[in-house]
């Protein structure tokens, strides 16, 4: 009987060792796929297989946990049952289809992110409409679903042919002895849950070899678990006094006055006539500088913005903080750091923050936040309606309005134009306007209206970009025709770039974005060359407008003569500080790292490890335990 109990575990074990082949072919596949961009050697080679199939190990053993549950608790009588086989025979395939499905997308989301999944896989899984939406109009999901079920039914013939599975699991036995093999099993799972981090996966500085080391089932929980990092616990610290100290030095400025000395309440106080030009910024999707010839880019895919950038002021030295939508947003109106863990924008506790949105609807600004698709995606609607601004999303624009669409919103023709009249509207009831646009087109599927641009739709990237930068140079084309038009401020920054994955942990180049500032007959071209990020956005528009006002705001008014150059640049768990040719980095485990730049552009960036000296330890612990400090402390709130 002790055989038999046995025999019926073995097929467990089966299932293993086929997950961990069918694992390390996916493995194998993203290797090859990535060749040129790894570092090689046999000893990295068997690290990457071997912590790789560690974690497979972990990740299947989490997946067997229902079945092996159902063969210790199903009455030994009914083993003989055709229910029990059949159940059996549906676990299986069930398992074995999510297994290929689960290496199919693993080869999609590397091609699009070049990482395992991460918090983004997790928000596909939130949103599905969207993303199931997206993934129908970019890939053949009909032919790639029936190749799946193939190989699953031919993989499913193999287990049932290597041992027919009623044979295994139909001897009698009896709970106790079930139980003792049962608990093997489980205590796996038990045991990684809590040990087990993905730390193990960081076996070089080169950060595909360390993806490649990774499963991407194991990196999917590990990123519903960390969905918010807690500062305190995961980060290197210093003493609160002294955070605050630094954090008020690297956000004073000369026009400043601090209100109080546990935050850094400030007046920001400029001498002269205050404007109430109306501002406009476009935040495009995706907009890598690497796409934009006025950066050293590729030729002729924004003939439009590489115009208007020359008759504007043109912020060539300029970064995103982080490499999602949201984090851009959060950047640009709330002016702060990218937090560890999830983005501001989608955490419970985001309401009436210190926004831009309050600051322009104190001036007696109309504030909207326009956007193409339905803003609930994201937790948009609720962050931007709670913090300062109406919402003109999908819902808002009529059936004429909406020429064309894909899933994520309608095309950026049809957005712009719709913020023409929403401008209209708010220039008819003599309002000054700000208006926060978000485009959508430069997103898979990539698909546009034809006839625009010489790049058929749903051809790749560059024909979104240049079909992109099509519809800008349109709607600024239409906008000259308004009443409103010389009194406006034309903003045109990216969210983040198109690619975010590199060798190293931040590739300052995948975080490189353009940003123009296009108001013929209030501002005169130039090109700014400082180093500077999306925080100081809304500062150096105060800036322009004049403005004295009470701030919370991490950023600086680029074109001050006083503004100090860095960038502020972040995943979801390394926070990095770009200044002085030098990149620190804060990273889980209270870790602390610095970099020299030794070269860089918009396609590269080469680095070397350096000492991290006091100046840039109390500079990117100012800014990053200090903005944890405030937020925890709901000191980032906006007081009327």
């Amino acid at each position: 009987m002790q055989k038999n109990i046995r025999s019926r575990f073995d097929f467990i074990s089966l299932i293993f060792w086929f997950f961990l082949a069918l694992s390390a072919i996916t493995r194998t596949v993203l290797l090859f796929k990535s060749i040129d961009m790894l570092d090689f050697s046999f000893l990295e080679l068997l690290k990457i297989y071997l912590i790789g199939t560690f974690y497979d190990f972990v990740s299947v053993s989490y997946l067997v946990v229902p079945f092996i549950l159902y063969l210790l608790f199903f009455p030994h009588r009914f083993f003989n049952h055709k229910f029990h086989r059949y159940i059996t025979y549906v676990f299986t395939y069930i398992l074995l289809f999510g297994a290929v499905f689960l290496a199919f997308s693993e080869w999609f989301f590397w091609d699009e992110f070049s990482v395992r999944f991460n918090f983004i896989a997790v928000d596909y899984l939130i949103y599905t409409k969207e993303v199931i939406g997206n993934i129908n109009e970019s890939y053949p999901m009909g032919i790639l679903l029936s190749v799946i079920a193939i190989i699953a039914g031919v993989l499913f013939y193999a287990v049932y042919k290597f041992k027919k599975i009623e044979d295994i699991l139909k001897h009698e036995s009896r709970f106790k002895q079930r139980f003792k093999h049962a608990l093997i099993y489980l205590s796996i799972p038990i045991i990684s849950f809590v040990g087990v981090t993905g730390d193990f996966a960081k076996i070089s500085a080169n950060q595909y070899n360390n993806e490649l080391s990774k499963s991407g089932l194991y990196s999917l929980f590990a990123a519903f678990r960390n969905n918010t990092l807690d500062y305190d616990m995961f980060y290197l610290c210093d003493d609160e006094k002294d955070t605050l100290l630094n954090l008020k030095s690297v956000t004073k400025t000369n026009n400043s006055v601090f209100l109080n000395p546990s935050n850094i309440t400030r007046n920001i106080v400029n001498s002269g006539e205050e404007k109430n030009y109306n501002v406009v910024v476009v935040v495009v999707e995706s907009l890598s500088g690497k796409f934009l010839e006025s950066l050293g880019g590729e030729k002729g895919l924004t003939p439009n913005l590489d115009s208007l950038a020359q008759k504007s002021a043109f912020f060539s030295n300029f970064y995103a903080t982080g490499t999602r939508t949201v984090r851009g947003m959060e950047a640009i109106t709330l002016s702060i750091p990218p937090m560890a863990g999830s983005s501001i924008v989608k955490r419970p506790d985001n309401h009436n923050m210190y926004s831009s949105g309050f600051v322009f609807r104190n001036k007696g600004y109309e504030t909207k936040f326009i956007y193409g698709g339905y803003g609930y995606f994201d937790n948009m609607n609720d962050f931007f309606s709670n913090n300062g601004f109406d919402i003109v999303d999908r819902a808002k624009f009529s059936n004429e309005e909406d020429t064309f669409h894909t899933v994520w919103g309608v095309c950026d023709e049809d957005l712009l134009n719709k913020t023409l009249k929403e401008a209209d509207s708010s220039y008819s009831a003599h309002k000054p306007f700000m208006s926060f646009v978000m485009t959508t087109s430069n997103h898979r599927p990539f698909d546009y209206p034809d006839g625009r641009i010489d790049i058929p739709s749903h051809t790749g990237r560059d024909g979104a970009v240049k079909y992109t930068d099509f519809a800008i140079g349109d709607f600024l084309k239409k906008a000259k025709e308004k009443p409103w038009f010389k009194n406006t401020i034309f903003v045109i920054v990216a969210d983040h770039c198109a690619v975010s994955a590199g060798k190293v942990e931040l590739p300052l180049d995948k975080y490189h974005i353009p940003m123009i500032v296009y108001a013929p007959d209030i501002i005169k071209p130039q090109v700014v060359d400082k180093v500077s990020s999306q925080i100081d956005i809304m500062p150096t528009l105060f800036g322009l407008l004049n403005w004295s006002y009470k701030s919370k705001f991490y950023g600086k008014d680029i074109l001050d003569s006083s503004f100090e150059q860095r960038a502020l640049v972040g995943t979801y768990q390394k926070l990095g500080l770009y200044k002085e040719n030098s990149l620190t980095i804060l990273s889980v485990g209270k870790k602390i790292q610095s970099y020299e730049v030794l070269d860089q552009d918009i396609f590269s960036t080469k680095y070397k490890e350096i000492e991290t000296n006091s100046k840039m330890k109390d500079d990117i612990l100012g800014y990053y335990q200090g903005a944890s400090l405030l937020h925890k402390k709901r000191l980032d709130r906006y007081e009327d």
